[in-house]
């Protein structure tokens, strides 16, 4: 399937524009017309009356049909929130409103447990729109019912200024040949390349190492997200971005944005124009199908897709132009000579193409790894008991020496302690799909909750399927009662073990089925030789709550309430990935023997 380079959402809305509000008074024109009707001063009440009544048979009519449908097929409608207000409105206001303010998809949770199901259809303003916390749904249109959902037409639109043609926004032959091309580039002799991973970890270590001497905080979502964007730079461009050379944030005295404190340099600038715009795509997502309705006159997007060109489009003319000296020159690389951006300079010439593939490889370099030492090191605060095991692994495996792959395969707790973090707070915590223009059926729900019937669930055409890895992977029914608690040690016992190998598609952070993600490998040996090191280096983690935002703080209700949110000490927020609002601001402690990096 070929696509366009550009999608135009406002051509869009204004033809759904001109079907539901001008068709109608139209028709009803001719047919007044046809029948000699003159409708005078009743013009403008039978004008919009006509908009009301096509609106309510069109919705009808869709109903009949998807009954119909669901009939023939031997399934059931899936379960429709209902509200007080037409369209839901109430609900949807509410939910919004939960998502923005609330503990992260506590609202989605709550509904869930209102309608004793875990697939919901919202219904908002009458539009069909799926979410989902079931285990054996997101296997389905994941794995084994795949070629019946897509990326889909909404989410291309939504996010083509920001990805464009790269692997994450496209599908069927765009996506495979993409994803044919990616793959030489994870294989195991790059993914092990641990001379690239010191380099970095070495100066992202001699920064904390810094602080620890001072006895000062620092945001470590911040440092860890450079360290990464640093890393994923030079395996993929062969250039340095050089982010962790620039200024860090002081508390209290830096630029404030959702992810937490940032420079007002160049770093800072590229930074907050990359997550403006993950912001802003999740915004679009939340409003439906109507957003354009809000950027009719200005892209919100736009000067923050030019700020990140201003940073990419230099390298990509760069290495194309190399590329060209050496095709003339003669000379033929191997793949193991070439980094992938000039792979992709070899395999085209289009330069939006290489921008646009670079970028999806680059967000999720940085934010998957980025995201997960986040949240270990956050846990590691919280759980000094689990700090000292996972120390002692490292020091009897690896002593003071960086570790090897062969090392890396025997940190069996570290494994479990990333792989706990990756279960409570996966990167991308809510992933979407499309159905494909041909309905389908979803299979019976999951026991999580009692049901009348466990009939397949009838999934209307063309419509939108959101998914919850964060709420699964969470769920008691799938992971035990204290599947909301942090302990590695689940990942250790064979009983409690048992659970995941019987069922392994209820753990899915890094997707699953012909679009998991290629890069996991590189992720886990990153984060993992990364906090090998850490280990090596330091010996206490303690949260800087003084240095913490105070808007980013949980609020003490939260202390009362059930799960995680009694015990939280951060905001998780998401918007395409996961984040701690204000950053993650720690002082670390020296290791007795460290001094490496002093």
């Amino acid at each position: 399937m070929v696509y366009e380079n550009t999608v135009n959402f406002r051509l869009r809305i204004a033809k759904d524009i001109v079907g539901f509000l001008l068709v109608p008074p139209f028709a009803l024109s001719l047919c007044a017309h046809a029948a000699r009707v003159h409708l005078g001063w009743w013009s403008p009440a039978a004008y919009f009356l006509s908009i009301v009544l096509v609106a309510f048979a069109r919705v009808q009519y869709t109903d009949l049909v998807q009954r119909r449908e669901a009939k023939q097929l031997g399934a059931r409608l899936i379960p429709r929130v209902v509200g007080k207000w037409p369209g839901n409105i109430d609900v949807m206001l509410k939910l919004k409103k939960g998502l923005s303010n609330g503990y992260i998809y506590q609202a989605y949770l709550e509904l869930f447990e209102e309608y004793q199901c875990t697939t919901l259809n919202t219904r908002f303003l009458w539009m069909d729109n799926i979410i989902s916390m079931d285990q054996e749904h997101s296997k389905y249109v994941l794995a084994t019912g795949f070629n019946h959902f897509w990326r889909g037409t909404a989410q291309r639109e939504r996010l083509e200024s920001f990805l464009g043609d790269g692997i994450f926004n496209r599908d069927d032959e765009a996506w495979k040949g993409h994803r044919t091309l990616a793959r030489p580039f994870f294989a195991r002799d790059r993914i092990s390349d641990f001379e690239l991973f010191e380099q970095y970890t070495s100066r992202a270590l001699a920064i904390l190492s810094e602080k620890a001497t001072l006895n000062q905080p620092i945001d470590v979502q911040d440092l860890y997200a450079r360290f990464t964007l640093d890393a994923a730079s030079e395996f993929l461009f062969g250039k340095n971005l050089d982010t962790l050379s620039g200024k860090f944030p002081q508390p209290g005295l830096a630029t404030q944005c959702e992810r937490g404190s940032t420079t007002n340099d160049a770093w800072g600038t590229f930074a907050q124009a990359f997550e403006k715009l993950q912001q802003i795509n999740t915004l679009r997502a939340r409003t439906g199908l109507i957003w354009p309705l809000f950027e009719l006159f200005n892209d919100k997007t736009a000067p923050y897709v030019d700020t990140i060109r201003q940073w990419v489009d230099p390298l990509v003319r760069q290495t194309l132009e190399d590329n060209a000296a050496v095709k003339q020159a003669g000379i033929e690389r191997s793949m193991a000579e070439k980094t992938f951006l000039q792979h992709l300079a070899d395999s085209t010439k289009d330069t939006g193409m290489i921008r646009d593939q670079l970028l999806n490889m680059l967000l999720a370099a940085r934010d998957t790894t980025s995201c997960l030492l986040t949240y270990v090191t956050y846990f590691l605060a919280l759980h000094p008991n689990v700090a000292a095991k996972l120390r002692q692994e490292v020091e009897d495996v690896c002593g003071d020496q960086p570790p090897t792959f062969e090392n890396i395969k025997k940190l069996k707790y570290m494994k479990a302690v990333i792989d706990e973090t990756l279960r409570l707070f996966p990167p991308v915590p809510l992933n979407q799909r499309q159905s494909r223009p041909v309905s389908c059926t979803l299979p019976a729900p999951d026991r999580t909750f009692p049901v009348e019937s466990q009939r397949p669930l009838y999934m209307p055409k063309s419509r939108t399927f959101f998914y919850s890895t964060l709420l699964m992977q969470r769920n008691k029914a799938l992971w035990g009662p204290d599947a909301d608690m942090f302990d590695p040690e689940r990942w250790l016992d064979p009983k409690r073990l048992s659970r995941y190998t019987s069922n392994p598609m209820m753990f899915t952070p890094f997707s699953a089925g012909p679009r998991i993600c290629i890069g996991q490998n590189y992720a886990y040996n990153e984060a993992s030789y990364f906090l090998v090191r850490l280990m090596q280096n330091f010996f206490t983690f303690t949260l800087a709550s003084d240095a913490q935002p105070s808007s980013s703080l949980p609020p003490a209700e939260w202390k009362a309430c059930r799960g995680r949110m009694a015990v939280e000490q951060v905001r998780p927020e998401a918007a395409m990935t996961l984040f701690i609002k204000g950053g993650l601001w720690v002082r670390v402690g020296k290791s007795v023997r460290a001094g490496e990096f002093a």
